[in-house]
Formats: C-alpha cells, sequence, structure tokens
C-alpha cells in the first residue's frame, strides 16, 4: 500500500488505482479497515477475497507484526478449515480469485479439510450437514418403537454425499481423489456418492436439447465420474453404469471413456436389466436402438467367461478337495452367471423385436451369441420371435 502511494507521490497524483486488486473494492475496504484499526469480520464468504486482495498488498509479517496476512491464515486455519459447511463454502469461493486462490494454497487446504472430515467414524460426526434423502426412522422422530428416553441419533455413513453435490466437477473430483488416497472410505460408499452427484447433476435430457458449451460441460463431468468409479465389482449397480453409458453416447464422450464404462459393464452384466441395455442409435443410423453396441458387451461378457474356464480347467480325478471345491464353485459361478445374461438377453431382444427398422439378420446374429447351455429353456427368446 505505501509503495503504491509513494509512486503515485512522485507522479503528482491524489488517486491511487488498483483495478487488479482480486476480491475487488470489498477485499479493499476490509484492508483498508485494517490499516486503520477498526474493526473487520471475516466469515467464509469473504476470508478468500480479504486473503488475495492482503496477498497483492504486500500485509506480510516483515512489514509489520501481526499484519492482516497472519491473522487471515490463524483464521482459516483455526475456524474454516476446521468446519465442515464453512470449508466448501470457502472452496466454492475460491473459483473466482484464481490463480491467487490456488498459489496461496487456499483450495488446497479445504479440499483437505473437506476430505478429512468425510473420512472420519460416523460416530465423530458432530457438526451439521445436508441429508434430504431417506433416512432411518430414529433420525426423523418417527420409529414406532421409541419409548421416550432420549438417545443418541445414528449418523449414516453417506452423511457427507448430499453436501459434496454442490461442487462443481473439478473442484468434486478433486475431493474424492483425496478421500480415496486416505483410504478410510469403503468403495460402497465412494460409489453411492458418485451415483447421487450424477442424478443431480445429469437430470434426464435430449441429444437435440443439449449444445455448445453445455454439452461440453456435462461431457467433461461423465467422463469424469467414468475415471473415479472405485474398481471394486459392484461398487455401484449395473442399472447405474448403465445410465451413465447412454447419457454418455448422447454427449459424445471419448473412446476411451466408453471403452472403460463398458468394461466395468461387461463384469456386472448378469445384473443388468433389459430395458437399460436400450441404448439410443446414433443419428445416423435408421433404428431406435444402438445394437451393435449391445453386441460388443455381450462378445466382451463371452471373452471374458472363456477366459475364466481357461484359468480354471475341469477338475481332473484325484483333485485335491479344497482345490476341487473352489474350482467346481468357480464354474458354478460361471455357468450362472450365463444363465443371468441369457434371461437379460431374451428380455432385450423382447424389447428391440418392436423397432420396425431392425434387420432380421441383426436380431438373429444377436440371440445366437450365447451358447445353447446358457438357454435350458427358450420361452423368453421364442415371446421375442413372436413380435
Amino acid at each position: 500500500m505505501q509503495m503504491l502511494v509513494s509512486n503515485n507521490n512522485e507522479k503528482n497524483n491524489d488517486e491511487v488505482h488498483i483495478p487488479d486488486i482480486p476480491g475487488g473494492a470489498s477485499a479493499f475496504e476490509i484492508c483498508a479497515k485494517f490499516c486503520y484499526g477498526m474493526t473487520v469480520t471475516l466469515n467464509a464468504y469473504n476470508v478468500v477475497a480479504a486473503r488475495c486482495a492482503a496477498e497483492y498488498l504486500e500485509m506480510h509479517e516483515a512489514v509489520e507484526k501481526g499484519n492482516l496476512i497472519y491473522k487471515i491464515e490463524v483464521f482459516l486455519d483455526s475456524t474454516i478449515c476446521r468446519s465442515w459447511k464453512d470449508s466448501i463454502i470457502v472452496l466454492q469461493a475460491t473459483r473466482s480469485l484464481f490463480p491467487w486462490s490456488e498459489e496461496l494454497k487456499v483450495v488446497a487446504r479445504c479440499i483437505d479439510s473437506i476430505a478429512s472430515r468425510a473420512s472420519v467414524e460416523p460416530t465423530k460426526v458432530d457438526w451439521s450437514y445436508s441429508y434430504n434423502r431417506k433416512k432411518l426412522a430414529s433420525e426423523n422422530g418417527t420409529d414406532p418403537h421409541w419409548n421416550g428416553i432420549q438417545r443418541h441419533i445414528t449418523i449414516r455413513k453417506d452423511w457427507w454425499v448430499e453436501d459434496l453435490c454442490e461442487l462443481e466437477i473439478d473442484f468434486y473430483k478433486q475431493v474424492i481423489v483425496s478421500i480415496k488416497s486416505k483410504g478410510n472410505m469403503s468403495s460402497d460408499l465412494v460409489g453411492e456418492a458418485l451415483k447421487a452427484y450424477a442424478l443431480k447433476r445429469l437430470p434426464a435430457f435430449d441429444r437435440d436439447k443439449v449444445h455448445g458449451s453445455e454439452a461440453a460441460r456435462k461431457r467433461s463431468l461423465v467422463e469424469t465420474i467414468i475415471w473415479l468409479l472405485p474398481s471394486k465389482k459392484g461398487s455401484v449397480s449395473c442399472t447405474f453404469l448403465l445410465k451413465l453409458l447412454k447419457a454418455g453416447i448422447l454427449l459424445d464422450i471419448c473412446e476411451i471413456a466408453k471403452r472403460e464404462i463398458v468394461k466395468r459393464i461387461v463384469v456386472q452384466l448378469d445384473e443388468a436389466a433389459a430395458v437399460d441395455l436400450l441404448m439410443p442409435a446414433s443419428v445416423s443410423e435408421n433404428g431406435l436402438y444402438d445394437i451393435d453396441l449391445v453386441q460388443n458387451i455381450v462378445h466382451e461378457f463371452l471373452v471374458q467367461e472363456q477366459n475364466a474356464r481357461i484359468g480354471h480347467p475341469v477338475v481332473p480325478d484325484g483333485q485335491l478337495p479344497d482345490e476341487s471345491r473352489t474350482l467346481a464353485s468357480v464354474s458354478s459361478v460361471s455357468y450362472a452367471s450365463q444363465l443371468a445374461v441369457a434371461n437379460v438377453m431374451d428380455g432385450y431382444l423382447l424389447e428391440i423385436a418392436h423397432d420396425p427398422n431392425l434387420p432380421v439378420a441383426k436380431f438373429i446374429d444377436l440371440a445366437e451369441m450365447l451358447p445353447d447351455t446358457a438357454r435350458p429353456v427358450h420361452d423368453g427368446l421364442l415371446s421375442s420371435n413372436r413380435q
């Protein structure tokens, strides 16, 4: 500040212009009040702007002990980063103050604070949070077995999920990555969080109604969610994976992301619902549905099953009992998976049979992909043939 005034005095100019100060006039006002010994009120909504403005004005300890930067840093560490809600508010506020907020490590500190609190044991959660989804009876006071005695309310393990849905995808990604790195969060909970975020940020839409920057934003969101998916099988449902794929097709996500989501669907294909496989055809195709994509998914499933059998050959005579049971179990699971997938595919064939533009040859090819052993009875297949 003194340097700016001194430079202006040399030019015989009574006015100091600082149009590029981060945070604008309101942040400068906080700094000016501090210089004049006036009371300054900091909160989650103005602290980032004040911190960046103080850095711009070089209000360091080297200039004067107890300067504004020091006091703001104490406030950030002792108050903001110890509050769940305030850490989220401040993180959101940093966006309009790039690159200052990032260089001053405000972004990193908020992300670490949020991730650390999300990773604590639910029994230790003693701060407020948002939870508008279905609650336990004990949480909303409707438990019919309550005897009137006050008791400790059980905190849900997913208590943190809803508040994080307010973050934009770039910050959300950093928080989820940080949560994963701490190693305290189960894959199922991370999967649940990603599903909640996707449902909030990706409401139903039509291909023709999403254009330009909105399409690019949603495309980036879908691709990011795909990369954040936990590697553990079953951490998200096959239905959710297929919905992600459908959104990805409508938004034209990159091929790498599409292959990744298809790979995950293949592993859980036996859990799919036939209606979820109805992927929209591209604008260049005549049919209603993308049959080639489903054929590719089924093909990858069959390759996976074949590899499983090669890795676990038929048990020879004289095999040790424990090993025999293990191999038989693998074979049984593989067969059960094939039966389930055949049932799904018969339902799918029944759905696509209504498409008047579907080539008969393609229908037959898809119906014949699975081995006969996967269909002990052919009722589902016969039903689709009658359509």
